[in-house]
């Protein structure tokens, strides 16, 4: 099916493009849904070339899991997408009914930062691609990936393909604004467009659909506490189906401890730093942002699945504890500010995987009606599921989150709309 013969009712093949911070993630999905409340969809083909550069791989995935593997030297984001875009017309999904490009109906790109601009995803045309470009200052690693990505497919297929830029800032929009706003000086706020975007929308957004679906509850009554938890982590306090408040603010840093992030510290320790270890601010940067988080204080690696084998290590134990007494500190501040939860649910690679992390951030809140099931908890990986006891007034559910679903699913909800 071709994107000049598009049906509400068929599925449609979205190919989706999640740069990262040094890979470039794709999969072909089926998408089966122009339901905007339901994601449904059929993976096809998924891969991963990284790192970008030189020494890349190009990575096809059964599931998470490796499939074959193979040297893809590339030279930048947009490079790398059009080889994978070659693989593709090489018939490398072509079990799955996709021999070339133009057995491709959409085309997705994750984009991390849409500003005040994008509450929704977007069909791409030139002043899109012209506006994501101004919003480079504010991500300026991420949003020029995914420009590099764009750029590159834009000239490489047809013009009657249609292209959809989802971002990940999209479903924070809805913060109201003193959760949105920083205690600043006004006019500083309004001259720079200060002010907490918040990320991972993508992924907060799915797990809050496909918690909504498998309890069967209406999106505009599902009141949750979303946590994305991986390399890069946030919380999302979750009202009626929509972001009241996220951890992560005009950037990425701030909120939850991460893999190599901060997350919350006190903004004096930024000059201090810099006077005490002779760093400019691009320094400091750096530091916060790559040295500090899971591995700046265990010592040994960003990663939980190195870090919990060794936990019995002063640093290692300590960088655990720190990692989800931050995260649970989060939860206690969201069922504060949302009121009537009805659960709490872990996506991302961390959250999905280790059980040891979710037991400790839900350790200590049986007072607030959270009841954890021991034997639900340790069985539940890399799968769905509830893992709190029956009768637990607060619910704790496992939701591997889906990006490149979502992505697909927007995307598509995107064209059969316009």
């Amino acid at each position: 099916m071709t994107g000049d013969h598009m049906s509400k009712n068929a599925a449609m093949n979205v190919l989706a493009f999640n740069p990262g911070s040094n890979s470039l993630k794709f999969e072909i999905v089926a998408s089966e849904s122009t339901d905007r409340n339901v994601v449904r969809g059929k993976k096809l083909l998924s891969g991963v070339v990284e790192p970008i550069g030189p020494d890349a791989k190009f990575t096809l995935l059964d599931g998470r899991k490796k499939r074959s593997s193979e040297e893809f030297p590339v030279a930048d984001y947009g490079n790398a997408a059009r080889k994978v875009l070659d693989r593709i017309t090489s018939g490398i999904a072509s079990e799955n009914g996709i021999g070339s490009a133009s057995d491709i109906d959409i085309i997705g790109h994750r984009v991390v930062h849409g500003g005040e601009l994008y509450s929704e995803p977007v069909l791409i045309e030139e002043s899109v691609v012209q506006e994501i470009k101004k919003l480079e200052e504010l991500a300026p690693l991420h949003n020029a990936s995914a420009l590099s990505v764009i750029r590159a497919i834009r000239t490489a297929v047809r013009s009657s393909t249609p292209q959809v830029a989802v971002f990940d800032t999209a479903f924070h929009r809805t913060i109201p604004d003193r959760a949105r706003l920083y205690p600043i000086p006004w006019e500083l706020s309004e001259r720079h467009g200060i002010q907490r975007f918040g990320f991972h929308g993508i992924s907060h957004h799915y797990l809050m659909l496909r918690y909504a679906e498998l309890t069967a509850t209406p999106v505009e009554k599902t009141n949750i506490i979303s946590l994305h938890l991986e390399g890069g982590s946030s919380a999302t306090a979750i009202v009626n189906g929509r972001s009241i408040d996220t951890s992560m603010g005009f950037t990425p840093l701030e909120g939850l401890m991460m893999g190599t992030r901060c997350g919350d510290i006190d903004p004096a320790l930024v000059g201090f730093l810099e006077r005490k270890e002779g760093l400019d601010s691009a320094g400091v940067e750096k530091l916060l942002n790559k040295q500090s988080g899971l591995l700046g204080v265990s010592g040994r690696s960003q990663d939980t699945r190195e870090l919990v084998p060794h936990e019995s290590e002063k640093r290692v134990g300590l960088a655990l504890d720190m990692f989800a007494y931050r995260v649970r500190k989060y939860v206690g501040a969201y069922l504060a500010a949302a009121g009537n939860t009805s659960a709490i649910v872990f996506g991302g690679g961390i959250g999905e995987n280790t059980p040891v992390v979710r037991q400790r951030v839900c350790g200590g809140l049986e007072s607030l009606g959270l009841l954890l099931d021991p034997d639900r908890n340790a069985a539940t990986i890399d799968h769905e599921g509830k893992i709190s006891r029956d009768g637990s007034v607060l619910q704790v559910f496992v939701i591997p989150t889906e990006e490149a679903l979502m992505i697909a699913h927007q995307a598509v909800c995107a064209v059969v709309s316009r």
